[in-house]
């Protein structure tokens, strides 16, 4: 972990390559563990699978049954198949995200109806998702953009009052919380990635939270070709496969990197939290630039993303690029992807006003306090 060096200094990132967009965390343990774990007779999904379930889940999931994955994507496909969502049942999801988030609807035959964002946290507009409820509505789907909670007391209000199952893409937010809950332990299915520059990274893999444990037996099956890995072992499987399965499962090399990453959790989400607010205060008040998910006091921002909305993004980011700084898109709205049916003008309104304005600064553990005041001072310099 970085120390802060002092202001007068140069910053750590800026003195090399410049200031990368995204760079991966290694935990202080995670070569030792590895290499533990290649001198074990299991490399593949094994005992270490198992302890970082049981970890993950006693610190984030709030007595949801744990079910670690390849993806995130491979758990947002568990969930959607364990909500039975069905070919030609609806589904509410939001327009700006991951493709990932959407994808595995395409896999299944369901229909999305895309939701709006909110303008001035970029997660989903909960009353455009009210309006595009309908009888054949099946779950709702919300992305806490960058790290900052959605409104989940309105999305629980709408799915208690139709039926609704409410199911959490929370690959930006470990570690946030929401009016004192963590993300992890309220909805009936929470979705977690480990991917290379995530708050914990497996390489890649992710983590499902399942509300219902009675539905842990048939996620692990689900996992694993359909599979009772269990009673195979045992030597009691009676030989029959029943559901349609996946290879979805991770493996102990994997998990030997998340539980390094679990040791030290959250000293990396406080530096990433400082570094967030160092930004939020050094932008404050300043004209043209406006940081998205600042100032909110009922919920726990878990600092994945620093995004701003500028005008000339362009040139904003070739200015930035001038001075070694990386800066990026990310993510884009879905609905301009053939695959999910192409742009629908005029359905998203607050998306159209946003997406030519949206960047995303560098923010990870390898920059300290000096690299978020040398971005700042650019930026107060004007472009």
């Amino acid at each position: 972990m970085n120390k802060t060096t002092p202001a007068n200094d140069l910053p750590i990132m800026a003195t090399g390559e410049g200031i990368v967009l995204f760079h991966p965390h290694m935990p202080r343990n995670a070569k030792q563990y590895v290499c533990d774990v290649l001198d074990t007779r299991w490399i593949g999904q094994g005992p270490r699978v198992e302890q970082f379930e049981n970890e993950f889940a006693e610190q984030f999931g709030g007595g949801c049954a744990p079910l670690a994955v390849g993806s995130g994507t491979d758990a947002l496909h568990l969930a959607y198949l364990l909500a039975d969502v069905k070919e030609d049942d609806e589904v509410i999801a939001p327009v700006f995200t991951c493709t990932a988030t959407n994808i595995p609807f395409l896999y299944m035959g369901a229909k999305i109806r895309f939701a709006d964002v909110e303008k001035d946290t970029l997660n989903i507009d909960t009353d455009h998702v009210r309006s595009l409820i309908t009888p054949k509505t099946k779950a709702i789907v919300c992305v806490h953009y960058g790290g900052l909670p959605c409104n989940m007391d309105e999305l629980h209000q709408m799915g208690r009052e139709h039926g609704i199952q409410i199911i959490e893409d929370a690959a930006h937010a470990l570690g946030a919380t929401y009016k004192g809950k963590k993300v992890g332990e309220m909805s009936d299915f929470t979705m977690f990635s480990f991917q290379a520059i995530k708050h914990i990274t497996t390489a890649d893999g992710g983590m499902l939270l399942i509300k219902d444990r009675e539905l842990l037996e048939k996620a692990k099956r689900l996992r694993w070709f359909g599979i009772d890995r269990s009673a195979k072992q045992m030597g009691i499987w009676e030989n029959d496969i029943r559901e349609i399965g996946y290879k979805y499962q991770m493996n102990d090399v994997a998990a030997a990197m998340g539980i390094a990453a679990l040791e030290e959790f959250e000293e990396t989400l406080a530096l990433r939290k400082r570094l967030l607010q160092r930004y939020f205060d050094n932008l404050k008040g300043f004209d043209g630039v406006h940081c998205v998910g600042a100032g909110y006091t009922d919920r726990e921002h878990a600092a994945w993303m620093m995004t701003v909305l500028v005008e000339d993004r362009a040139r904003f980011q070739t200015y930035l690029r001038s001075h070694r700084i990386e800066s990026g898109q990310v993510h884009y709205r879905n609905d301009r992807y053939s695959i999910f049916g192409g742009r629908q003008e005029g359905a998203f309104p607050n998306m159209d006003k946003i997406e030519n304005n949206y960047l995303v600064l560098p923010l990870h553990t390898k920059m300290n306090e000096a690299d978020v005041d040398y971005i700042c001072d650019k930026i107060k310099m004007g472009w």
